[in-house]
């Protein structure tokens, strides 16, 4: 995934398939319950032309960590 695509792939409708392949849905939902549900985390790590890693995060004890 290129770098300037890393920033928006979580945005709800994000796709960079053509019309009528996909609805962009898939990583901004995944994003709304591990971040906004779990109080987890979601990273990006990724070499064009190599692969892509996401790892997620989710608090053990399911609590949202305290905010700020």
């Amino acid at each position: 995934i290129p770098e300037h695509l890393q920033q928006v792939i979580f945005e709800q409708f994000f796709t960079t398939k053509e019309v009528g392949k996909g609805t962009g849905q898939g990583l901004a939902l995944a994003r709304n319950v591990i971040v906004d549900g779990h109080g987890g985390s979601i990273e990006v790590h990724s070499t064009p032309g190599e692969g892509t890693e996401f790892v997620l995060r989710l608090p053990i004890d399911g609590k949202h960590p305290e905010q700020p």
